[in-house]
């Protein structure tokens, strides 16, 4: 007997979409699934003014099916330049949800990012006072600090010292990856929230490393150690209000993935439901995936929730999904769990 489960259709609080012909071949998979999407702004340039979101805004709709209802919606790359007027037009006007916090050089396309916060304060107070969040990129970058601890080490440094400064200043933790970040989250207040990827409740550090070097499980924040993987499920699985949905779904091309300096991301907007119902049934908290996909994201961001509806049924066969999906930009590997699924969406 085949189990099946109805949610409010999903939104993914972190994705990127990327620019051109990567653009035009990945937004349909994200598309398929969800209503909206928080679109990520490291673009080359990145994406730091209202004027550059908007035009940005149409190039994703024009690559979208006409039949297709899908919004993206739109943050800025905060620099030490950004123009908090600019910010709050944006904002006011409906265009940007939110900001991005990029630690110069913590990941692709973080050239541009922050390097002394002093001088992005004007901003952070700014988005206090008119109830912006910023969504933060929580690594440290110093080059003595170990890779698996620049999460732990930022929650110390900057983002609590941050948060003291700027009262009021919501912040999403994104792509959290420890077990420091969801303790950090849980003994918060409701100022702060945090996303968990698909791809960080299914893989650990070993899944990198063990037998040889998987490049197409390299993603950043790194995967961790097993215990911060299980404590990752079990916020996701809580029905914790704070923690939500971001794939983090970051296509790059397979031949830059699979070269001697690889870039970082996971593919996942094309199996990500499949994924999390997998997750979810194994936890024994399927009743929580709707709360954890489609609630707990549109309350942080004051946004109804979709209502159009997803099922997702388990079959007795595998779900079988595409190795790659090709582009103009280059085939783009999707991401593998290692293990046979059998939960797929039924069409409508």
């Amino acid at each position: 007997m085949q189990a099946k489960i109805t949610i409010p259709r999903p939104d993914d609080w972190h994705l990127h979409l990327r620019d051109g012909g990567m653009l035009e071949g990945v937004v349909g998979d994200s598309a398929r699934h969800f209503a909206r999407a928080i679109i990520m702004p490291n673009l080359v340039p990145p994406v730091v003014t209202a004027v550059q979101a908007r035009t940005y805004r149409e190039r994703i709709l024009q690559a979208l099916s006409p039949e297709v209802s899908f919004e993206p919606l739109m943050t800025l790359y905060l620099t030490e330049t950004t123009d908090p007027d600019d910010v709050e037009e944006a904002a006011k006007s409906g265009l940007v949800k939110a900001l991005k916090l990029y630690p110069a050089g913590a990941t692709t396309n973080s050239e541009s990012g922050v390097r002394d916060f002093d001088k992005v304060l004007p901003v952070l107070e700014r988005m206090a006072q008119i109830d912006i969040p910023l969504c933060v990129h929580g690594e440290v970058t110093d080059s003595d600090i170990d890779i698996f601890d620049r999460e732990a080490v930022f929650i110390d440094r900057v983002l609590d010292p941050l948060r003291r400064r700027v009262p009021g200043l919501r912040v999403v933790m994104e792509h959290v990856t420890t077990r420091e970040g969801v303790d950090y989250v849980m003994a918060s207040d409701s100022d702060i929230g945090a996303t968990i990827t698909t791809h960080h409740l299914i893989i650990n550090r070993n899944h990198l490393l063990v037998g040889g070097i998987r490049p197409h499980y390299y993603c950043l924040p790194v995967a961790k150690r097993e215990q911060h993987r299980l404590a990752l499920r079990a916020a996701a699985t809580s029905g914790d209000i704070r923690f939500f949905l971001g794939t983090d779904s970051a296509p790059h091309a397979t031949d830059l993935k699979e070269n001697a300096c690889g870039c970082a991301g996971c593919y996942t907007s094309i199996n990500t439901m499949s994924l999390l119902a997998h997750v979810f049934e194994e936890e024994k908290a399927l009743e929580q995936l709707e709360q954890f996909a489609s609630r707990n994201g549109p309350a942080f961001y004051g946004l109804p929730v979709n209502e159009t509806r997803m099922t997702l049924v388990k079959g007795n066969t595998p779900v079988t999904f595409p190795q790659k999906i090709s582009t103009r930009a280059g085939d783009v590997t999707v991401f593998d769990p290692g293990f046979d699924v059998f939960w797929y969406v039924e069409a409508d």
